[in-house]
């Protein structure tokens, strides 16, 4: 893998905290991760959101994480004054999110083995009718999202409640420094993994500046990111999978 990225640079537009493991496997690789963080993600600090639902965690007969984010702030908020029940299982949209609940010692995270949606994650035996019906099932998510899961449980007789532990918004960027690369050659690829992202680059680049990167092939972690990209004029983009390494294997084998 060493070299594999040599000479070429590649935009990561993920928040600034979840960013950095990808832009070490890029420079690793021998490639320049310029950072250009699309989002800020904003944890929910407040006891008071928390603490009800903390008093309930033994009432839940299954908890899930619909993001790392959801993993590392929604824990921080539930465990701070309690341990987690023994008995509750956790189940996550997606192997990152699975990942971040086994570094919180999680054992047997219910997960798909492929795909990493809320699709996927309802063609689970364990999200069947038979399996959630009269069943409490709590997702701990962001501020906004995709309402399928909890809607389709709902529909298939769960009890269904959310808890909101963190807050997405745009950032404030100058698209200045991204343009000058694309405009001087020096700009190798995109990444963008929300579709919130694609949304906010369009909006601060304008369409000149969509123009000047629709030749730059962009890197997606889900047809619907790839779908809302092609939608701004930015044609050229790639599907890798959900996760840092799919997308590191991604970028080698397309620059390779």
């Amino acid at each position: 893998m060493s070299g594999a990225l040599a000479g070429r640079t590649i935009a990561v537009t993920r928040p600034t905290a979840q960013a950095e493991a990808l832009c070490r496997a890029i420079e690793e690789a021998g490639g320049r991760a310029f950072r250009f963080p699309l989002l800020e993600v904003i944890p929910v600090t407040d006891p008071a959101v928390f603490a009800p639902v903390a008093a309930r965690l033994d009432t839940f007969d299954l908890a899930f994480f619909v993001s790392p984010n959801a993993v590392e702030h929604g824990l921080a908020g539930l465990c701070k004054t309690r341990s987690w029940p023994p008995g509750l299982r956790v189940a996550a949209v997606g192997q990152g999110s699975a990942r971040a609940l086994g570094a919180h010692g999680f054992s047997n995270v219910i997960v798909p083995a492929e795909g990493f949606d809320s699709e996927a994650v309802l063609t689970l035996p364990e999200f069947a009718p038979e399996a959630v019906r009269g069943r409490a099932v709590l997702i701990v998510r962001g501020n906004a999202g995709r309402e399928l899961l909890g809607e389709t449980l709902a529909a298939r007789g769960a009890r269904v409640e959310y808890l909101s532990c963190y807050h997405r918004r745009c950032s404030a960027i100058d698209p200045a420094p991204l343009l000058e690369l694309a405009a001087s050659n020096r700009l190798d690829a995109l990444s963008i993994t929300t579709a919130e992202g694609a949304d906010h680059l369009a909006r601060i680049v304008g369409d000149d500046g969509l123009i000047s990167l629709s030749g730059i092939p962009v890197f997606v972690s889900h047809p619907r990111i790839a779908a809302r990209c092609r939608l701004h004029g930015l044609e050229q983009t790639i599907a890798s999978g959900s996760g840092d390494d799919a997308l590191l294997r991604a970028l080698i084998a397309f620059f390779g």
